[in-house]
C-alpha cells in the first residue's frame, strides 16, 4: 500500500512509519519540517519525506494512487491553548484543507484521524461512550470535534473513507517533552529512568486514560484494515482501548523498574490553572465495547509501558 502520515516527524507518526516500512509499504512522511526516516525501519527506499505547509499547500503530500492517510498533525492541547490562532490555523483550517484537496484528488481514500478524549468535558457520566455528547473545555477539543463532524460527514457522502480514533493519552513516550497537557504523565517515568528530574504536577490519587506505544501502534495498524461498512456512514468514531491508572500506580510501577533512586526524581509542582482545569476535565474511564467489537486491542496493566520503555534504553 501507499499511505501518507501526516504530522510524520512526530513520536506517532515515527513509530507508525517505522513500522508500515519494515511491512514493506510505501510511506510518504510529511511534516512542516522534513521529518527523518525512523531508523530503525527498514526498507527506507520505500519512504518519502516531504516538507509541507498543509494550510497553504495541501496538494503537496496528496497523489492519486495513495491508498491510506493517517492524519496526525496538530497544535497539542497546552500549545493550543497558549496559542489561539495556531491552533486554529493547524487542528483546524489546514485539515479542512487537507480534506478538501482528497475530495478533489484522491476521492474515496482511507483517512484514518488521530482524534482525543480531550473532546469530552464535565460533567459526564460515569462511563462515557461514543454516544456521549462531546462537550470540551479546551480549544484543542473543540477542534478536535469539528474535524470529527466534517469527516462523518465526508464519509457519508462517500468523499473520504473515515476512521476517527480517540487517542487515550500515550504513555511512555520517548524523546523531548511535547506541549501536551498530559506532557507529565511520560515525563515522570522516561526522565527518571534515564537519571533525570522529572515534574510532577498532579497529587497521587489523579487518574488517567493511557495506553501504550506498542499498543497504540497495533491499533493504528488494525485501522488500515477494517472494512468501511463497519460503522454507520455518519458515525466513524471509535474510543480506543485504555487503562485508567493513578499518580501513584504510575510511580509505584516506575519504582518496580527502576528502583527507589528513579522515584526520587520525580519533583512536585503545582500546575498553572489553566492546566489544571484542562486535566481535570478529562475523564478517565470509558466504555469501550465499540472499539473491542472492532477488533482493536487493550494493555493489560501500566508496569507493561514501563518495561517497554526501559527496554528500549538497553538497545
Amino acid at each position: 500500500m501507499k499511505v501518507l502520515i501526516t504530522g510524520a516527524g512526530g513520536f506517532v507518526g515515527q513509530l507508525l512509519a517505522e513500522h508500515l516500512l519494515n511491512a514493506s509499504h510505501t510511506v510518504i512522511l510529511a511534516d512542516i519540517f522534513e521529518p527523518p526516516i525512523p531508523e530503525a525501519a527498514r526498507n527506507k527506499k520505500n519512504a518519502t519525506c516531504v516538507k509541507a505547509d498543509l494550510y497553504e499547500d495541501p496538494q503537496a503530500v496528496l497523489s492519486k494512487d495513495l491508498d491510506a492517510a493517517y492524519v496526525f498533525h496538530g497544535i497539542m492541547s497546552a500549545g493550543s491553548e497558549a496559542d489561539f490562532d495556531l491552533g486554529y490555523r493547524v487542528n483546524l483550517h489546514s485539515t479542512l484543507r487537507l480534506l478538501e484537496a482528497i475530495r478533489a484528488t484522491c476521492p474515496g481514500l482511507r483517512v484514518i484521524y488521530a482524534s482525543s478524549t480531550a473532546n469530552f468535558g464535565q460533567p459526564l457520566p460515569e462511563m462515557p461512550s461514543e454516544a456521549t455528547v462531546c462537550t470540551p473545555a479546551s480549544s484543542y477539543g473543540t477542534q478536535k470535534v469539528m474535524i470529527e463532524t466534517v469527516l462523518n460527514d465526508y464519509n457519508r457522502r462517500g468523499h473520504i473513507n473515515a476512521f476517527t480514533l480517540r487517542f487515550p493519552t500515550i504513555s511512555v513516550r520517548p524523546g523531548k517533552p511535547t506541549q501536551a497537557a498530559s506532557s507529565w504523565m511520560s515525563g515522570i517515568i522516561r526522565e527518571p529512568l534515564q537519571g533525570k528530574e522529572s515534574v510532577l504536577p498532579c497529587a497521587d490519587d489523579f487518574e488517567a486514560w493511557l495506553c501504550s506505544p506498542r499498543t497504540l501502534v497495533k491499533n493504528l495498524l488494525h485501522a488500515l484494515t477494517l472494512p468501511g461498512h463497519c460503522m454507520p456512514p455518519h458515525i466513524r468514531q471509535v474510543l480506543l482501548p485504555g487503562i485508567t491508572a493513578n499518580v501513584g500506580q504510575m510511580l509505584k510501577a516506575l519504582e518496580e523498574v527502576g528502583g527507589p533512586e528513579a522515584v526520587k526524581l520525580v519533583k512536585r509542582e503545582k500546575p498553572s490553572r489553566e492546566i489544571e482545569e484542562m486535566l481535570n476535565s478529562w475523564p478517565v474511564r470509558f466504555d469501550v465495547s465499540k472499539a473491542l467489537g472492532l477488533g482493536f486491542s487493550a494493555d493489560q496493566d501500566f508496569k507493561g509501558a514501563v518495561e517497554d520503555f526501559a527496554a528500549s534504553l538497553k538497545t
